[in-house]
């Protein structure tokens, strides 16, 4: 692995750390209304099992493992980004500033993630001679 690999895992690894960080405030910020008490949960839980499932996809045994993994930090982010959107709709919450930088952050999280899980299939299928 070289130096811009490893310093473009670190970065994606912060980001996902701080967006964890985030989400948690976030969830403090709005479980103050029993209403949204699920929700905050339930950002919380999504936010923050994003970053430690790509501390698992890191350690992957092999490719199909990497993309396993990557795809669960996926589903996690897309989960997070559904109950933002809720949240968004639901009350007037996007006055928040927390909320829109979360957003603007969960989309480009998808985009890399998204990006990522195709090149490593792509890559997958060319070496098993696809």
């Amino acid at each position: 692995m070289n130096l811009n690999t490893e310093t473009m895992r670190q970065d994606i690894e912060l980001r996902l750390v701080d967006f964890a960080a985030s989400g948690i405030k976030l969830a403090g910020i709005i479980k103050k209304d029993p209403l949204y008490k699920g929700l905050a949960d339930q950002i919380i839980r999504s936010s923050t099992s994003s970053a430690l499932n790509y501390g698992e996809a890191q350690n992957a045994q092999s490719k199909r493992d990497f993309i396993h993994k990557s795809s669960i930090v996926l589903k996690e982010l897309r989960e997070t980004h559904i109950n933002l959107q809720i949240l968004e709709k639901a009350e007037n919450f996007c006055q928040l500033g927390l909320l829109v930088n979360l957003l603007k952050e969960n989309n480009e999280l998808l985009a890399i993630f998204t990006t990522s899980i195709k090149t490593a299939k792509k890559n997958l299928k060319k070496e098993s001679g696809g």
